[in-house]
């Protein structure tokens, strides 16, 4: 599933719309990509990038003391409260380990506060108290890990296919001491038992109609799908409507999260079922 399975295998950072998210065109072209993939969707192909601007290595050293370059830290305050320096704690390790690993790409290091972590972290406005989530296709931990660190009342199960994107959650998960998280090696068709989850999050891993198809069995009745989108969403509603109107049902409808925060507000695709 995620960027390994029908959808393509680029990484976190690769291609982004205005939302910080991943072109979802781009993760349907098969798994052909190359998995080093920079902040604007150029494989690498030469380990001697590791010394040039921009590379992982340079990445790695100028984040070595991470702070918030590109955000308030009342902002971020706000979201992740008490749980902020667990919040910066996981952001050097997306700067660092992350962008090495070739899950984040270099490019987005300076905006990952903006971008990535709290454009996952205001989810949480549309997440009941106490609720048990399953982050399919988790990639290198968005948005299920700045979601559960900004949540501690949450129960967050992190679903990954790729093995070494799994290893890279464990570890975090680890280091963060994040008691409210586990980790699943698995695609989401492979997930059990189903019916279970009262909501299940996802974020740039497939267009609405394949995602609810992946998404939706494994959603209690009542429970909701949160799918993090950008300006594609009114289109995906659209599709995803006309090609099964029973769809209906579902109550797709786009919410903003953390208007009042954000520059750029977080568009969410919310389906109930």
């Amino acid at each position: 599933m995620n960027r390994e399975s029908d959808s393509a295998g680029i990484e976190e950072g690769a291609l982004r719309d205005e939302n910080g998210v991943g072109s979802e065109e781009s993760r349907e072209r098969g798994d052909s990509v190359a998995s080093d993939v920079s902040s604007d969707g150029r494989a690498s192909t030469d380990d001697s990038s590791a010394s040039a601007p921009g590379s992982p290595q340079e990445a790695v050293e100028e984040t070595a003391s991470f702070e918030l370059p590109d955000v308030s830290r009342g902002t971020a305050q706000q979201v992740f409260g008490e749980a902020l320096p667990i919040a910066e704690k996981y952001a050097a390790l997306l700067a660092g380990d992350g962008v090495v690993r070739g899950l984040i790409g270099p490019r987005e290091v300076p905006r990952l506060w903006e971008r990535h972590l709290l454009n996952c972290a205001v989810l949480a406005e549309l997440v009941p108290n106490d609720a048990d989530v399953l982050d399919i296709g988790s990639g290198a931990g968005l948005p299920g890990i700045p979601l559960a660190i900004a949540r501690p009342d949450l129960w967050v199960t992190l679903v990954e296919p790729m093995e070494r994107r799994t290893t890279f959650l464990e570890e975090a998960v680890e280091q963060l001491g994040l008691t409210n998280v586990e980790v699943l090696q698995a695609r989401a068709e492979g997930v059990s038992p189903k019916g279970k989850a009262d909501v299940v999050t996802s974020r740039a891993v497939a267009p609405l109609g394949k995602l609810a198809n992946w998404c939706l069995p494994l959603v209690r009745r009542g429970g909701e799908m949160l799918a993090i989108k950008g300006a594609s969403a009114p289109a995906e509603i659209e599709k995803f409507l006309a090609e099964k109107p029973s769809r209906a049902k579902n109550r797709p409808e786009i919410v903003e999260c953390g208007r009042d925060l954000l520059e750029t507000p977080t568009t969410v695709i919310r389906l109930v079922k």
